[in-house]
């Protein structure tokens, strides 16, 4: 899904079917240009809105701490870069059947316990649910249903579906729901359509050469 540009932020792609993996496409042709998505806490505090994480409310309250706390915004920024980048080495493993690196877990457990501390149970529709504790001033607090996430994806059955995009200048992850397990791009429209006019140029070409 394609979330309209605004003028504060980038639009992103929020297509990998789990938050994680969302996360960790924030970065465009990772294996040529590696164009940085995230550039500044502005930047994040918009792909936490548009994934869902933050509310419009939480995201203001987070812009406006952010301004009054610059460095420790930059700070929260590059700890969130960090952790993509260890989610995007242990699932791009997992799509190419390999384990993941050892410091990439090893960042992804110790952002854990603090992430699960956000957990809180409350009454909901006669019983009770799992939510997450408001964001407040807590400038990186967007990171804990990204972990959350990686956690619940890392010891789900869905692991085995998880995808790298074949573009080669992609690197995007995703779920592959499709029935047969047959998806081959991040996006049909996007890598996908590159990739049929590539085939019918490399045909027109062959054609033309005979």
């Amino acid at each position: 899904m394609v979330i309209p540009k605004s003028p504060d932020y980038p639009a992103f792609e929020i297509t990998g079917g789990a938050l994680c993996l969302d996360l960790a496409n924030t970065v465009n042709q990772r294996p040529t240009t590696a164009a940085e998505g995230l550039r500044t806490y502005e930047d994040l505090v918009g792909w936490a809105e548009q994934a869902g994480v933050l509310t419009a409310a939480e995201g203001q309250a987070l812009r406006e701490e952010a301004a009054r706390r610059p460095a420790d915004a930059a700070a929260a920024l590059s700890v969130v870069r960090e952790l993509r980048e260890a989610l995007h080495g242990t699932f791009a493993a997992q799509a190419r059947g390999a384990l993941a690196p050892t410091d990439a877990l090893a960042m992804i457990n110790t952002a854990l316990p603090p992430a699960l501390a956000r957990l809180e149970i409350h009454p909901a529709d006669g019983g009770y649910t799992w939510s997450w504790r408001r964001a407040g001033d807590q400038l990186d607090s967007m990171l804990a249903p990204v972990i959350d996430s990686a956690a619940d994806l890392l010891t789900s059955p869905d692991l085995i579906r998880v995808r790298e995009c074949e573009s080669a200048a992609c690197g995007w992850l995703f779920l592959d729901r499709s029935r047969n397990r047959s998806r081959r791009w991040c996006d049909m429209t996007v890598c996908g359509n590159r990739a049929k006019v590539r085939r019918h140029y490399q045909r027109s070409k062959q054609r033309t050469n005979k």
